[in-house]
């Protein structure tokens, strides 16, 4: 016996909302859950010890360097810490709550007229507490700089060319491993192995000199061991407590304004819009609480 089946003409009628209705619903059996609780942290005390932590450290040492940073790197950062370590402090925080924990006039001022130094607090800029004479933290820092690879955004200080041929690096023309080579053509080099050897087919410029770098071109000069950024601490003025008075310094590191905005610039440009503001509005609430703190005290 045969079965018929009769299609009627309904059948292929399209609802006008066809997945409103009709939709299956969501799976309920998987959930994440969230096993672990934590507390909020408490940030008004935070906000006080270091409020603390900067009028103490004023208390403690003869001099208070004002300072910023081009290509700021954690390694030589933390080297200078080390050496420092016997007699000196570095602190880098947020400018609003140090400039207060500081004193911004003469009425609040921690010692006698700092607030000269605290006033020109501005950008990313961070504060050296020391012992050390002045001319010998300046003879340091003038003399004091470290090599370290560029990165995205950078302006390359010289031009870095590819020839054809064989691929090679570094001072002693090491060749490249065979299995760098698909990792050299997606970053854009002109690649291919020839017996094993990693081969150029044109010559290839990399960079040309006073070009901002983009991520791969970064990457390529870290590949090929050129060193096109430098880390160096600039001084921009220091307090001398025992005189009272401020000594300016851009003199002797004129680069020391430029490097605290351009600082400053590069990392509000490297955070979203809705985390730059949330930031922005920290830093009020964190003035806040230092002014806080500052009338507790």
């Amino acid at each position: 016996m045969k079965h018929q089946c009769v299609i009627t003409w309904a059948a292929f009628t399209l609802h006008p909302y066809p997945f409103s209705k009709y939709t299956m619903p969501k799976s309920k059996r998987q959930r994440v859950v969230t096993l672990t609780q934590t507390s909020k942290k408490e940030r008004s005390g935070a906000k006080t010890k270091h409020v603390t932590l900067i009028q103490n450290a004023v208390e403690k040492h003869a001099y208070v360097f004002l300072y910023s940073i081009s290509n700021n790197r954690n390694v030589p950062m933390q080297a200078l810490r080390d050496e420092f370590r016997a007699d000196s402090t570095f602190l880098f925080s947020k400018v609003r709550v140090a400039a207060r924990a500081l004193g911004v006039d003469a009425q609040t001022e921690c010692s006698d007229d700092i607030h000269l130094l605290a006033n020109r607090m501005a950008g990313s800029v961070g504060l050296l507490f020391t012992n050390r004479k002045p001319e010998a933290v300046i003879d340091y820092f003038l003399n004091y700089e470290q090599a370290d690879y560029a990165r995205a955004g950078n302006v390359a200080t010289e031009k870095v060319v590819v020839p054809e041929g064989p691929v090679t690096r570094g001072h002693d023309n090491e060749p490249f491993p065979h299995n760098m080579e698909p990792q050299l053509r997606k970053l854009g080099l002109p690649t291919r192995l020839i017996k094993g050897v990693v081969t150029c087919e044109r010559e290839y410029t990399i960079i040309e000199q006073g070009k901002v770098m983009n991520a791969d071109q970064a990457q390529l000069l870290k590949h090929f061991w050129h060193q096109q950024s430098h880390f160096k601490l600039h001084l921009m003025c220091y307090y001398d407590k025992k005189a009272t008075k401020v000594v300016d310094l851009t003199d002797k590191f004129p680069e020391a304004e430029a490097a605290a905005k351009i600082s400053s610039a590069a990392t509000t440009n490297a955070r979203p819009k809705a985390v730059t503001a949330a930031a922005d509005d920290e830093e009020e609430e964190d003035e806040e609480e230092a002014e806080d703190a500052m009338d507790e005290e």
